[in-house]
């Protein structure tokens, strides 16, 4: 059921079962206005706070993982104490840049992954997150 004048992102709220509320319309538009990129929940605020969006940083947190169970976006946890929201949800693994805490797409077509574990009796393999650390050549 769409309605009549919805923005993008309110259909593609309404589309994975979550109600497009102003807060999450507006998150949504910041978060899927640049292309696929991967951030934080500081970061997200940040940009809402930038943007004039009134919301505290346990709504970030909050909407993130809504729209993670919804399947609009990925978690990909690089760090102990940081965990990335990826906007592009196609498999495909990571570079992340130590110290700099960037991370970027390796398409899947450039890494081939075999000799995979037979899982547990009564579990399959559901994805292979694969990230490969990088840090500048030392002189």
């Amino acid at each position: 059921m769409t309605h009549a004048h919805e923005t993008p992102i309110e259909e593609r709220l309404r589309h994975s079962g979550l109600r497009p509320t102003r807060q999450r319309v507006a998150l949504g538009d910041l978060l899927f206005a640049k292309g696929d990129r991967h951030l934080t929940v500081e970061e997200l605020h940040e940009e809402a706070v930038t943007a004039g969006v009134p919301v505290s940083l346990a709504t970030v947190y909050n909407t993130l993982h809504q729209f993670t169970e919804a399947g609009l976006i990925r978690v990909l946890a690089v760090e102990g104490s940081k965990t990335y929201f990826d906007t592009n949800i196609s498999d495909h693994h990571h570079f992340f840049v130590e110290g700099e805490n960037h991370v970027l797409d390796i398409p899947v077509s450039n890494l081939e992954i075999g000799n995979l574990p037979e899982p547990p009796e009564g579990m399959e393999i559901a994805h292979v997150d694969v990230v490969i650390r990088l840090r500048p050549r030392k002189a």
